[in-house]
C-alpha cells in the first residue's frame, strides 16, 4: 500500500507560508487547518501553514514524514441524515521544532508573507513564567516563544515589519487573546525589550478572543486497517470529528475579508459580541451535558446518545434546552432554537460514544457554571421553578451520595468535594443534609437556601427519587 506523500498523491508544490500554528494536536488539524484547506480551495487564499511544535516530544518527525498531509474523517449527523466523508488536508507544510533548531524556529519571523497565528496549547498553555529569563535559547512557555518570535521579526524589519498580524488562539479558557497579550507584555517587561517593540505590540499585533466548538474523538486507530483499504494510503495521521464546526472570532470586520470567510461558506462568526455565544454554548450544549449525567445514570443509561434517544429521558432534555435554559437567556431567539436543534443531532451521532461516566468528572464545579445560572436567571425572570433543571440538580444531590439501588457510584470530583458530600449525606436527616449542601458558598458562590422556591422543590423531589430508585433511607 502506497505512503501518504506529495508524490504519491497530488503534484502540487508548497503554498507561501501565511500562517504560523503552534500545536499539532488533533484538534487543530480538524478544526482549523481544515477549514483553511477549504478557504484555498474556494478562494484565493492559497496559504500555507507551518506548525511549530510547543513541546519537546510531539509529532512533527510523523507529519513531516507525509509531508504535512493527512485525512479528516467527519462522521456525524446534518438534518437527520446519517454523514461520513474524507477530506486530504494539503495545507501544511511542515513542522518545525524550535528544542531542535531555534534559529530556524525564530527565522520563521522573517517571513513577509505571514498573516496570522494560531494556536492550541491545552488550556495550561497560556500561562506566565518569571523564571523564563534567557530568551536566546528556546522558552519553556509557548507565550514567551511567541514574544521571543514577534521580537526577531521586529528587529529582523528594522523595527518596521511589514504588516500587522493576527494571532487566534484557540485555548479554552475566557479571553483567551487578550490572556495570551497580557503574557507577552509581561515577557516584554520581564526581558526589558524596547518601548517601540511594546508599542508595535499594542498597536499592530491583534490578540483577539475567540470560541472554537467542534468535538474531535481523534485517530481512529481500533478501525484503521479498513480506512487505509478505503484511502488506498497509509495515513498514521488519520483525524476523526464530527461534522459540526463553529469558530467565532471577537475581532474587526476586516478579518472577513482577509479569510475569505463569505465565500469559503464555512461557519465561521467575526464579531464584537462573543460573550453571546459563549453563553449560548455553555448554557444550552455544556448545561444539557451536565444535565442530563446524574439523571441517566442513575436511570440506567450510559451514553449521551442513549439519552436522547431514550423516549422519557430524551424529552427530560428537550423540555430543559426549549422550556427552561433558552426562556431564561437575556434574549433568546430563533438562532438559539436552531442552535439547540444542531446540538440535539450531535448528541445522537452514532459515530461518537460519549459515556456518561466520562463527563461526570468535577460534575459539582460544572453545575455552578453551566446549569445554575439558567435555573437562577429562570426564577428570577418568570417566579417560579424550572422543574427540570431543579429535577436534574436534585438526581445530582443524590448522585453525589455515591451510592443507587444499593450501587457503588465512582464519584469523578475534587477529593474535598466528595468528603464534603459524604459527610453531609451522613447526617441522618435529609432536610438537614440538603440545607447544609445549599448553604455551601464555596461550591455554589452564593447560599442556595436563600432561593424562592428552590429547597422546598429540591426536598420534595429528592424524596420522589429515593421512593422511585429505592435508595437506601
Amino acid at each position: 500500500m502506497k505512503k501518504l506523500k506529495l508524490n504519491t498523491v497530488i503534484d502540487s508544490s508548497k503554498k507561501p507560508i501565511k500562517v504560523l500554528q503552534f500545536g499539532e494536536g488533533n484538534f487543530l488539524r480538524a478544526f482549523t487547518d481544515w477549514m483553511l484547506d477549504i478557504i484555498n480551495e474556494k478562494t484565493d487564499f492559497n496559504a500555507g501553514i507551518q506548525i511549530i511544535q510547543p513541546i519537546k516530544n510531539g509529532m512533527g518527525e510523523l507529519i513531516n514524514a507525509q509531508d504535512g498531509l493527512y485525512h479528516v474523517l467527519l462522521e456525524g449527523i446534518e438534518n437527520s441524515k446519517k454523514i461520513q466523508t474524507f477530506r486530504l488536508i494539503t495545507c501544511v507544510n511542515g513542522v518545525t521544532n524550535p528544542y531542535e533548531d531555534y534559529s530556524a524556529y525564530l527565522a520563521l519571523g522573517e517571513n513577509p508573507d505571514l498573516e496570522f497565528i494560531i494556536s492550541n496549547t491545552t488550556e495550561a498553555g497560556i500561562e506566565f513564567n518569571s523564571e523564563d529569563k534567557n530568551f536566546s535559547i528556546p522558552p519553556k512557555t509557548f507565550p514567551g516563544k511567541l514574544t521571543a518570535l514577534l521580537y526577531h521579526r521586529f528587529r529582523h524589519f528594522n523595527s518596521s515589519p511589514p504588516k500587522g498580524l493576527t494571532i487566534l488562539p484557540c485555548e479554552l479558557i475566557e479571553n483567551n487573546g487578550l490572556k495570551l497579550k497580557e503574557c507577552v507584555l509581561q515577557y516584554i517587561e520581564l526581558w526589558s525589550l524596547p518601548e517601540s517593540f511594546k508599542e508595535w505590540i499594542e498597536h499592530d499585533i491583534w490578540f483577539c478572543n475567540t470560541l472554537v466548538n467542534r468535538i474531535v474523538p481523534g485517530f481512529p486507530g481500533s478501525r484503521i486497517e479498513k480506512l487505509h483499504e478505503v484511502l488506498g494510503y497509509k495515513d498514521h495521521l488519520i483525524v476523526n470529528a464530527e461534522y459540526f464546526h463553529l469558530w467565532v472570532i471577537e475581532g474587526p470586520e476586516i478579518l472577513k475579508e482577509q479569510l475569505y470567510i463569505n465565500p469559503s461558506g464555512l461557519n465561521i462568526i467575526v464579531t464584537n459580541q462573543l460573550e453571546t455565544y459563549r453563553t449560548r454554548k455553555v448554557r444550552i450544549l455544556n448545561g444539557a451535558h451536565t444535565a442530563m449525567v446524574a439523571y441517566g445514570i442513575m436511570n440506567g443509561l450510559q451514553k449521551v446518545r442513549d439519552v436522547i434517544e431514550d423516549q422519557t429521558a430524551g424529552q427530560f432534555i428537550k423540555d430543559i434546552i426549549f422550556k427552561e435554559i433558552i426562556p431564561s437567556l437575556e434574549t433568546p431567539n430563533q438562532a438559539m432554537e436552531i442552535y439547540a436543534k444542531d446540538v440535539l443531532e450531535r448528541f445522537q451521532n452514532p459515530f461518537i460514544q460519549h459515556y456518561l461516566s466520562d463527563i461526570s468528572l468535577n460534575s459539582i464545579s460544572k453545575f455552578k457554571v453551566r446549569v445554575l445560572p439558567s435555573l437562577l436567571s429562570f426564577i428570577n425572570k418568570f417566579d417560579k421553578i424550572p422543574e427540570g433543571l431543579a429535577t436534574a440538580f436534585a438526581y445530582l444531590l443524590l448522585y453525589y451520595r455515591g451510592e443507587y439501588r444499593n450501587l457503588k457510584i465512582t464519584l469523578r470530583d475534587d477529593e474535598e468535594v466528595i468528603a464534603f458530600f459524604q459527610k453531609t449525606w451522613q447526617l441522618g436527616d435529609i432536610t438537614l443534609s440538603l440545607n447544609t449542601i445549599l448553604s455551601n458558598k464555596s461550591l455554589w458562590g452564593l447560599n442556595l437556601n436563600e432561593v424562592k422556591y428552590l429547597s422546598d422543590y429540591l426536598l420534595s423531589k429528592i424524596h420522589d427519587i429515593k421512593e422511585m430508585h429505592l435508595i437506601n433511607k
